[in-house]
């Protein structure tokens, strides 16, 4: 039996007695691509479900918005995110980032490629910036662990003077 795509996004809440929690990302804009982008990144995730702009003049300019896309439900890696098509009013910064704990050098490369190819931007100590303006932290999981050992603070000096995380150098400062 075919779902839609409101009864998918239904099933994946749950019950309705169980409070849910998710983060909303406010977009100007291109949230479809943005949506498919982010599901083509990481294994086990999805579009759950999108809702349109309706024909009203409750919201100033929403009539030139009428039939396109006002939220996107999404889970990355089974964690849902809502990305709302709200206007320029606010915009992304690092002040909330998505962080990817990954275990080897190569995930690290893909995804840090993948997000700042065609037009993303790099920052510093694995983090970066899609093209859409959504922060991204890239991190080997080995490095929660030499950040926390006996070596910890070499660890962090090698960190600060990256920009995409090398396991290796991370590795070595530890030792």
């Amino acid at each position: 039996m075919d779902t839609t795509s409101a009864e998918r996004a239904s099933a994946a809440r749950g019950p309705s007695s169980v409070p849910r929690v998710q983060t909303c990302l406010w977009f100007d804009g291109r949230i479809d691509e943005a949506a498919e982008f982010y599901v083509s990144l990481l294994p086990d995730s999805r579009i759950l479900g999108r809702t349109e702009y309706a024909e009203t003049d409750a919201y100033p300019g929403a009539q030139d918005l009428t039939g396109q896309a006002l939220t996107v439900q999404i889970e990355l890696s089974g964690v849902p995110y809502t990305l709302l098509n709200g206007g320029p009013h606010f915009r992304l910064s690092e002040a909330v980032s998505v962080v990817v704990d990954v275990d080897t050098q190569a995930e690290v490369d893909r995804l840090w490629s993948a997000i700042v190819d065609g037009g993303g931007e790099e920052s510093q100590c694995g983090w970066c910036r899609d093209r859409f303006g959504l922060s991204w932290q890239i991190v080997p999981r080995r490095l929660y662990e030499l950040l926390e050992g006996p070596h910890g603070a070499a660890v962090t000096e090698v960190m600060l003077t990256q920009r995409r995380l090398d396991l290796a150098a991370l590795e070595a400062a530890a030792h």
